[in-house]
């Protein structure tokens, strides 16, 4: 099954969100590149995952953000607006922290889900994903995923373990 074909079952995206989202950020000329589970994908075996994380350039943000909370389902939480259609069981969870759209000028394009997108550099999804592990305020579920993401990375690439803080370190198995 091509890559596309089983995103696409996976997420049960009957509505085409993903597609419609990307229509509307390459129309209006939006630079953006993906974070998170999906961008790790890009680099290493990838595993399964209904979230589809990214940035936009900061610049851009505040006028695309406004848009898309008039042409989507979206709900915005302290550091995501998180886009989301009733025929589709895909979150794509925009990132709001200040933190991550210096990333896009440092992404390159990549195979992601069957499509070319602009995807983080592998030390900035690196970066991204120890920030994520460290906020304690997400769920726990969530943080051994960001753990299990950051052993992936550095196994693939083992000259970024030097990267990574000892703390973070220490909690890998």
């Amino acid at each position: 099954m091509q890559a596309r074909v089983f995103w696409t079952t996976v997420t049960a995206d009957r509505s085409d969100l993903l597609g419609r989202f990307l229509t509307l950020l390459d129309e209006r000329g939006v630079r953006w590149c993906v974070v998170g589970g999906v961008a790790v994908n890009a680099y290493v075996e990838p595993v399964v995952t209904l979230d589809l994380d990214l940035t936009l350039a900061a610049d851009q943000a505040e006028a695309i953000e406004s848009l898309l909370l008039r042409m989507f389902h979206a709900e915005r939480f302290a550091h995501s607006l998180n886009i989301s259609d009733d025929e589709s069981d895909l979150r794509i969870q925009v990132q709001t922290d200040p933190r991550y759209p210096p990333f896009v000028a440092r992404a390159t394009p990549r195979e992601v889900l069957g499509r070319t997108m602009p995807v983080a550099a592998v030390e900035d999804l690196l970066q991204g994903k120890v920030w994520a592990f460290q906020d304690a305020t997400r769920r726990a579920s969530k943080r051994q995923k960001d753990l299990a993401d950051i052993a992936r990375l550095i196994e693939r690439f083992p000259h970024l373990r030097a990267s990574v803080p000892a703390d973070v370190l220490a909690r890998l198995v």
